[in-house]
């Protein structure tokens, strides 16, 4: 996750760098080029051909003062993941990043604010990733809205790209809502079921 954030950071840094008014923010050159097949290089008198251009250079912008920059930034986030961590506000599991911001509100709600954060809600791909979002419907002690839905076939659920899940964690007899309850909560046993979504329900957000 670090590394992925720290690509963000780096994107938006460089898009950030200003160019001084004097300077043309240039790349810098390439290497030179080589001859065709049967030429000499080229040289700077009009008397022979040029060989081939060579491949572009690296853009200014990364020069030895924004690396540094770029690995500071990289420093901190890291200490600034380690800080929310050790406060329980956010729970690192394989590549994904899950936070609470303790509200409880209905599904649509939920599911804008997580993407409004930059994530989407919550949603379990194997049994590791359930039980971390566990850990924080126990330390709420509140259901949670899942990042799953029913599709328009009744019984058949799918995460909210439309792709059809292939991993549960439903309760004995869930889902029995027939078409009725459309969204998925998770209890405070990691057990899911299929609820209406007008209900409020703890909101959890992925990163």
């Amino acid at each position: 996750m670090l590394s992925y954030t720290f690509c963000v950071i780096a994107a938006v840094a460089t898009f950030l760098v200003p160019c001084h008014a004097q300077d043309k923010c240039t790349g810098i050159l390439g290497l030179p080029g080589t001859p065709r097949a049967n030429e000499l290089p080229g040289r700077d008198r009009g008397d022979c051909l040029r060989g081939e251009p060579g491949p572009p250079g690296l853009p200014a912008s990364f020069d030895t003062a924004l690396r540094k920059v770029l690995i500071s930034l990289k420093h901190r986030l890291a200490r600034l993941e380690g800080v929310l961590a050790l406060n329980a506000k956010i729970t690192e599991v394989g590549e994904k990043i899950l936070a609470s911001n303790g509200r409880e509100v209905n599904f649509a709600s939920a599911l804008k604010s997580c993407e409004e954060a930059g994530g989407t809600l919550a949603t379990p791909m194997n049994e590791e990733e359930n039980k971390a979002i566990l850990g924080i419907v126990k330390q709420y002690n509140r259901y949670a809205y899942l990042g799953i839905k029913e599709s328009e076939t009744a019984g058949q659920f799918t995460y909210m790209n439309g792709i059809p899940v292939n991993y549960t964690k439903w309760r004995q007899y869930e889902p029995n809502g027939k078409g009725t309850e459309k969204c998925v909560e998770m209890y405070t046993d990691g057990g899911w079921n299929d609820r209406k979504c007008n209900l409020y329900r703890l909101t959890i957000c992925e990163f």
